[in-house]
């Protein structure tokens, strides 16, 4: 087993068929190729014969997939990835695998999968220079040096009929392998022939456009990655399932979970509700709904955080209800049909813990608390930085408030949320950049911190989601994101050397003092969501063909591009091809404004000593990677409104060292790492609930056809939570103006 990479995934990324095509209407005399040529043929005709069964199970699957009984509850899931071909090769799906182990486990129930699925690599009769050797290369990914990860069945024996499982009938290598190398042959010639040059990858299933499998070759093999993500998905939930059903944490390599509060909050099972509906896993949603309705309450006598609460509680009640009511087919679940008891259980849920979520904005000036005690109905004042709360978190519940507004009718959600835009915006922050706390008891600034990171960042992404949730009708909120992203030019943006990265710096002392050269990762939020308003969810080309496309528009594409690129170079900087943290860069003495000329590289350069490495600094202390999603999710929104298949790409790249780096062995799911820069990793045994809730969803989309979830009809909240864009109607209206600004956007007495 290789336990540094351990699904195998470096040596299987190219085709070993990719580069070989036979000549028509040629002749040779040159008998010393003939077994070359024959080799040649029989890869192309394993590859092509992997192929046509691939296609033949997908249409199965696809087909099965329809109904609701389909997705059996099991104690493990096993992961099968494609290689990496571009557009137009050859597709090689590779090996099964499952998570690895040190030695076997003929007691785990994955065992049944792996019998059923695994076929290993080995014929150890095969000569040098024999006219079969290398068939069982190409086949099964080109190891035959050692069994991947603990498999133990050699290739093509059937069970009971000999290898390690024994049994009678023995193997017959000879007649066998003369009558495969015919078959093979004769395929080859078939190929050779044309017969499938007509053929298109994969079968059109009817019904819901994007669950359908498109026909050309590069949907289908985006199609097939999106179902690696889905087997993520279910070995996550599945672990969570089995080692710490209904709790609050998870703790997948000691196998273990822990409340948050002693009858737990449902941290997990409520933020992957929307994921689970999306990817169609009716019996683990059947089961989430079952521990919803039996075993969840409010009624504790427990402080909670307002924020993390609202976006991932609060959020994902609200999406499921969404998700629910208006595409039913989704995982469907009789008991949430109309008229059934349990029809309205999401929003019941959410408008319970809504009330008692209230309390936080029962404060002197109108800025929510930090914690709630949901018994209580009592709000409460932040324990550390002077009283003051996070900026970020009490301007980050607005979408959710606003939206079970809309579905209840009950306008004081509406006003409460509203009012704390209002409050921090009379605060007349400089160029629309704000500190980073805020005192709930005067509704004031507390400090000069500016950042786009930690404490600061959802608070730019909800003033340009706000005005798309009500379908543009609020364009005070748009004001507001234009003024902050001039902001963020003037004082934050500059270049690295000496290779000229675009970053956004922050100012810990004030906008008129040092920059820092310091970038989180929840920064890589940003290039998705400039891109989002730049265009308002269209694509690129869309938005251009409007009247209303200005120089401002391209201008902010370009800084989303760049700044995209710098996120992706965060990833390929590290050992394990997994962002840390935080990320420093070196900066000239004096930082260029964001006017300067620049050009970074297109590419990085694999080699350790890239002249672009000296660009980036990671330090030891930052080097955890937590399973963020911010850059998947810039990933998606650049790919839906660019096309350019680079970020799909880059995606796949992210997602394989994800399985690779941070898989927990026995089936225990995934964990975060300690240290994502040295090989193995650290790990820090910890599943955090955004894993499922955002980073997965992100990827599921991202490799998903447009018409999911599209751009222009929908707004995820900060947890990638989806809700529905939506009219204000006659209830509800902006209910504040801001005050005058001078040119600098400071208030005008």
């Amino acid at each position: 087993m290789n336990v540094r990479d351990p699904f195998n995934i470096r040596g299987l990324n190219r085709d070993p068929t990719a580069n070989w095509r036979p000549k028509r209407n040629t002749t040779t005399h040159d008998t010393s190729n003939i077994t070359t040529t024959l080799q040649n043929v029989i890869r192309t005709a394993a590859a092509e014969t992997e192929r046509l069964r691939d296609k033949a199970s997908e249409v199965l699957e696809a087909s099965t997939s329809l109904l609701p009984t389909t997705n059996t509850p099991t104690n493990t899931t096993e992961i099968r990835f494609s290689s990496e071909p571009g557009v137009g090769d050859q597709e090689e799906d590779m090996s099964s695998f499952s998570i690895p182990k040190n030695v076997p486990s003929f007691s785990n129930p994955q065992r049944q999968y792996e019998d059923r699925l695994w076929a290993a690599a080995t014929n150890k009769n095969s000569k040098p220079g024999n006219i079969l050797s290398g068939v069982q290369d190409i086949i099964s990914g080109g190891n035959r040096a050692a069994l991947p990860m603990y498999k133990d069945k050699p290739y093509m024996y059937p069970p009971g009929r000999g290898g390690y499982g024994g049994g009678g009938g023995g193997f017959r290598p000879r007649r066998k392998r003369t009558l495969g190398l015919l078959l093979l042959v004769v395929a080859g010639l078939v190929w050779w022939s044309g017969v499938f040059s007509g053929e298109q990858e994969g079968a059109v299933v009817s019904g819901w456009g994007w669950w359908g499998q498109d026909t050309g070759r590069s949907r289908a093999n985006w199609l097939k990655r999106r179902e690696r993500v889905v087997e993520a998905m279910e070995l996550s939930w599945d672990a969570y399932e089995r080692y710490a059903w209904g709790m609050d944490e998870f703790h997948p390599e000691s196998k273990t979970g822990k409340q948050m509060v002693p009858k737990g909050l449902g941290w997990i099972i409520i933020d992957s509700l929307d994921t689970l509906m999306l990817m169609n896993l009716t019996s683990r949603l059947s089961h989430a709904r079952e521990w919803l309705a039996k075993d969840l309450t409010w009624e504790q006598d427990e402080y909670v955080n307002t924020f993390e609460t609202t976006i991932r509680m609060l959020g994902g009640l609200l999406s499921a209800h969404y998700l629910s009511t208006t595409f039913p087919q989704l995982a469907p679940i009789s008991d949430d049909d109309p008229g059934k008891p349990g029809e309205d259980l999401y929003l019941e849920k959410a408008k319970d813990l809504a009330d008692r979520l209230m309390a936080a904005f029962d404060s002197p000036s109108g800025i929510p608390y930090a914690s709630v005690n949901l018994k209580e109905f009592k709000g409460i004042i932040s324990h550390a930085d002077s009283g003051a709360s996070s900026t970020a978190e009490t301007t980050t519940l607005q979408l959710e408030f606003k939206y079970l507004a809309k579905l209840t009718g009950e306008k004081d959600f509406w006003d409460k949320a509203e009012k704390v835009i209002q409050l921090v915006d009379d605060n007349g922050a400089q160029d629309g950049l704000v500190p980073i706390f805020i005192f709930a008891t005067t509704g004031k600034f507390h400090g000069e911190n500016i950042r786009l990171g930690s404490r600061g960042d959802s608070y730019y992404e909800y003033l340009i989601k706000q005005y798309l949730q009500t379908n543009k009708k609020e364009p005070i909120y748009q004001e507001m994101w234009d003024e902050a992203l001039q902001g963020v030019r003037k004082h934050l943006i500059t270049y690295t050397e000496p290779s000229q990265f675009t970053i956004i710096g922050e100012r810990p002392s004030g906008l008129s003092n040092e920059l820092s050269p310091k970038m989180d990762h929840l920064v890589c939020f940003m290039p998705g969501t400039i891109a989002l308003a730049a265009t308002g969810g269209l694509t690129e080309k869309e938005a251009r063909g409007l009247p209303t496309w200005t120089d401002k528009n391209e201008a902010d594409m370009q800084l989303a591009r760049e700044l995209m690129h710098t996120c992706w170079g965060m990833y390929k900087y590290m050992a394990t091809g997994l962002a840390a943290e935080i990320t420093y860069f070196n900066l000239p003495k004096e930082p260029l404004p964001a006017s300067a000329p620049h050009q970074a590289p297109a590419e990085f350069d694999p080699d350790p000593e890239a002249e672009w490495r000296k660009d980036f600094d990671v330090k030891p202390q930052d080097s955890h990677n937590l399973q963020r999603p911010e850059t998947v999710e810039s990933l998606f929104y650049m790919w839906r409104i660019t096309g350019e298949e680079k970020y799909r790409d880059w995606g796949w790249e992210m997602f394989k060292s994800f399985m690779n780096y941070t898989a927990v062995e026995d089936g225990g799911g995934f964990t975060s790492l300690s240290n994502a820069n040295i090989i193995p990793p650290r790990t820090r045994d910890n599943m955090e609930s955004f894993w499922l809730a955002e980073t997965l969803k992100y990827f599921y989309l991202l490799f998903s056809p447009n018409d999911l979830l599209p751009l222009d009809k929908i707004v995820f909240n900060t947890e990638a939570h989806p809700f529905p864009r939506f009219d204000m109607g006659p209830l509800f209206s902006t209910g504040w103006k801001r005050k005058p600004r001078d040119a600098a956007g400071k208030i005008v007495e």
